[in-house]
């Protein structure tokens, strides 16, 4: 199964040119925090309410893309909230990511050509989850927000991610946003696991880009 992190890098992924889409950084690094907090979550090694985050599990998952954060929150001598730490791992946003996409070359989905700086698809069928044969990421999430399918616990939470930083922005069309936005929000209602952990993330970029709107050019 893949993390939400690399399904987020994949999500990002322009399948023509090989290139990532542009989306700021700042939201990119955002969401690869509340990425790996989402797995924690969602695989039972954390919970979060308003108030704070707590470790309820501090064994090893076994993967070094979500380890690193586990550890780092074992290891904290006072509990903060889901904010606090969506921000302190942001810090890592960059080794979440080339770590990401290093996993995704290692299962065969991605693969680097190194003399143009692209990544082009080596797999179109991604690591079985519940039984299934997982469709590409990108088709999986259009198919969730223009249809009245039922997401399943980890379809809710990834689209929660991405619109808490306004990816979805970037990623479709103004009509189509237009026309996805009250899916979207009927989605990101669904989310009980991670509401917040999203709840942050929003919050965060809010903040950020209100700043950004503001500093001087």
């Amino acid at each position: 199964m893949l993390t939400f992190a690399e399904e987020i890098m994949l999500l990002l992924l322009e399948d023509e040119s090989g290139r990532f889409v542009f989306v700021p950084e700042h939201s990119v690094s955002c969401v690869l925090s509340g990425a790996v907090l989402m797995d924690l979550a969602l695989l039972g090694k954390i919970d979060t309410d308003l108030k704070k985050l707590t470790v309820i599990d501090p064994s090893p998952t076994g993967n070094d893309l979500l380890d690193p954060t586990l550890q780092r929150l074992v290891e904290a001598d006072e509990q903060h909230d889901a904010r606090y730490w969506v921000e302190f791992c942001q810090r890592d946003s960059m080794t979440i990511r080339q770590r990401a996409l290093d996993r995704l070359c290692e299962a065969g989905i991605l693969e680097r050509e190194d003399n143009r700086f692209l990544w082009v698809f080596r797999s179109r069928r991604y690591p079985i989850r519940d039984g299934k044969v997982e469709r590409e990421v990108k088709l999986r999430i259009m198919s969730i927000l223009f249809s009245e399918e039922i997401p399943d616990p980890h379809d809710i939470a990834i689209v929660g991610l991405v619109d808490a930083c306004g990816i979805f922005r970037h990623l479709l069309s103004q009509r189509e946003h237009n026309g996805a936005s009250e899916r979207i929000a009927q989605i990101r209602r669904m989310d009980l696991i991670g509401q917040a952990v999203t709840t942050a993330v929003r919050e965060i970029e809010l903040q950020l880009a209100q700043a950004m709107a503001v500093a001087p050019m």
